[in-house]
């Protein structure tokens, strides 16, 4: 779903469109979704609110479209370190919060064929991302600059967003499950989960239902692994199968419940 900053040629570092994803000097072409030319116009309309960390659309035919490159550093797996420093967590929530400041001022249209594969399931009056992981945001200079990939984008509620990027970024990942990933090996889950609230300014309000929107997350993002399993895609059974299976993810949605508390404690202090 994301792409890593490269010379012309293919894009490398996505699973969905992998070896489909090319730069071509200042631009990048890639295959287009049913909704593409509705993003299109989102994207365009952003600067005028404000935001200008997102590709600008470039043209759009024959099932592919064309963006303009964003450049700067994207963190792939096995992450670099400066990718999860707590500055650059900081600077993902601030990501979220002038992107939503933005799609929030742009009215939603009518009868867009929106992806449902991460959508927020109760839906929404702005346009969400919908996939902010790590591999979806451009560094500069250690920040997050630019959100990239909005093939998931769907109408749904700004925290969201935070919960999807949660998941990723803090990570939301039970300990046996973190120790799977050199990256995250160290990390402090709940400090890093009110780091990123608070570079969000996250209200008290929002603070206090974070958790179950994670919880919300974790369920789609599950359903969304079991469709992809039953329908035959071997890179997701492959991922799925070295990092355990269902089990993986029985432990961590037991942890979640297990850990709210803790959570909570900590956005609300």
């Amino acid at each position: 779903m994301a792409r890593l900053v490269a010379v012309d040629g293919e894009l490398s570092g996505g699973i969905t469109n992998a070896g489909a994803v090319f730069r071509r000097g200042e631009f990048v072409d890639r295959p287009a979704q049913a909704h593409a030319a509705a993003i299109h116009r989102f994207l365009e309309a952003l600067p005028e609110h404000g935001f200008t960390g997102a590709p600008t659309p470039v043209g759009l035919a024959d099932g592919r479209e064309q963006l303009t490159y964003v450049p700067g550093d994207v963190a792939l797996q096995p992450y670099p370190a400066w990718s999860m420093t707590e500055a650059a967590l900081t600077s993902v929530g601030a990501l979220l919060r002038r992107f939503h400041d933005a799609s929030s001022a742009i009215p939603l249209e009518p009868g867009v064929p929106w992806t449902t594969d991460l959508a927020d399931p109760r839906g929404g009056t702005m346009l969400c991302h919908s996939d902010a992981c790590v591999e979806n945001v451009v560094f500069r200079d250690g920040e997050a600059y630019a959100l990239i990939d909005f093939d998931m984008a769907a109408p749904g509620r700004p925290l969201w967003d935070v919960a999807m990027a949660a998941r990723y970024w803090v990570p939301m990942l039970d300990p046996e499950t973190a120790a799977q990933f050199p990256s995250y090996v160290g990390l402090d889950p709940v400090r890093r989960l009110r780091i990123l609230a608070d570079g969000y300014g996250l209200s008290a309000d929002d603070r206090s239902v974070l958790l179950s929107v994670i919880d919300e997350v974790t369920v789609v993002e599950r359903a969304e692994i079991a469709a992809r399993l039953e329908a035959g895609d071997t890179s997701f059974a492959k991922a799925f199968d070295k990092h355990g299976g269902w089990a993986t993810w029985d432990r961590l949605q037991a942890w979640l419940v297990d850990q709210r508390a803790t959570f909570l404690a900590a956005l609300l202090r």
